[in-house]
């Protein structure tokens, strides 16, 4: 965050995309800190991802509370704001309509577009992503099903089919890549995924001549050109929980093994993790250590992951677009033992 801004500051429409993670800062395109107030863009959404989320008169901690909200409500976003320096790695605040500020950190700004479903599905399934703030996914397809998981927005899912119940709600059949589980959910929350938004970016570039370079003290992501620097964003690294120590591995590396959605999960209820469905993975190591799209926290610049690169699902989604080996449209992984070089240090 550059220095000198104003408490209080509302930032610009190019800003205020650039930070929610939904465009800019996604792509690591700077632009210029303006003091003109403007709106978010029409339709923007912000989910809480915390158990609760406090919100205040002013975009300052210190100024009054006056609401809590509480995890996956869904609000409308009317401006970004520029607040307190602290914290420093992120001064963002989103205004609340008619309520006050939310500090960005606990916030996924989100949209609500749900979508026609198909009609069939096709041999080896459909790449979709979730398009609405969040949908249940059931054991079988009705409502009235156990609860599998909540699938939040920017998730990625194979479909593999399509059925109907008897209130003539479509439902999709998804596939879970890593317990060999099927999952159902209703057909308008996903977006099938076009294969021009999976085409390779500058791909006419020799493959020796990209590298990522990942700086730890900053939390901070280059990708570069035959050296020159072609896109940059901020990221969370792995950090300590409790007494165990998840760090970013340090030295050379390379983005060997790539897939568009995995479900991750390890650990225990106090220090683990279960989350399907995280989108656009480039794996660096065989601990699993990977770049990929983060939808349950909006607080980048500071270490959060269990020694993954967490980065806004724009971010990760042209990271993947742009580092070698090249994933197949209709493929659920590739791995070739070789890719973009990554520098983390």
């Amino acid at each position: 965050m550059p220095d000198g801004i104003e408490i209080g500051v509302p930032l610009s429409r190019r800003e205020f995309v650039r930070l929610s993670g939904t465009g800019l800062l996604a792509l690591g395109i700077p632009s210029q800190w303006t003091r003109a107030a403007v709106e978010a863009e029409p339709g923007l959404l912000g989910r809480v991802v915390d158990p609760t989320l406090d919100i205040f008169s002013r975009p300052s901690f210190a100024s009054e509370k006056r609401k809590t909200l509480w995890r996956d409500d869904v609000f409308e976003i009317a401006a970004a704001w520029v607040g307190d320096p602290i914290p420093e790695h992120n001064r963002t605040w989103y205004e609340v309509n008619g309520l006050g500020f939310a500090h960005s950190a606990s916030v996924q700004p989100v949209r609500d577009m749900p979508n026609l479903p198909l009609e069939s599905i096709p041999f080896g399934g459909v790449l979709t992503e979730v398009s609405v703030p969040y949908v249940n996914a059931h054991w079988r397809p009705r409502s009235d099903s156990e609860l599998a998981y909540r699938f939040y927005y920017g998730m990625t899912f194979w479909v593999t089919g399509v059925s109907q119940d008897v209130s003539l709600q479509k439902w999709y059949r998804i596939f879970d890549d890593k317990y060999i589980y099927v999952y159902y959910a209703p057909a308008y929350a996903f977006r099938p995924i076009p294969v021009s938004e999976l085409i390779p970016i500058s791909s006419e570039v020799p493959p020796h001549e990209k590298l990522v370079e990942v700086d730890l003290a900053n939390q901070w992501v280059n990708c570069y050109e035959a050296g020159r620097l072609v896109f940059t964003t901020k990221v969370s690294t792995g950090r300590k929980f409790g007494q165990d120590l998840y760090a970013t591995p340090s030295g050379e590396f390379e983005t060997f093994r790539k897939r568009p959605s995995r479900h991750m999960a390890a650990g225990n209820l106090a220090s683990g993790f279960d989350l399907p469905g995280v989108p656009w993975v480039a794996y660096i190591d065989e601990e699993g250590v990977s770049f990929h799209g983060t939808f349950w926290h909006n607080d980048f610049g500071v270490p959060r992951s269990h020694g993954c690169i967490n980065m806004t699902l724009d971010a990760a989604k042209w990271l993947y677009r742009w580092t070698n080996p090249v994933v197949p449209k209709a493929e659920q992984e590739v791995w070739k033992g070789h890719g973009t070089s990554v520098r983390v240090a």
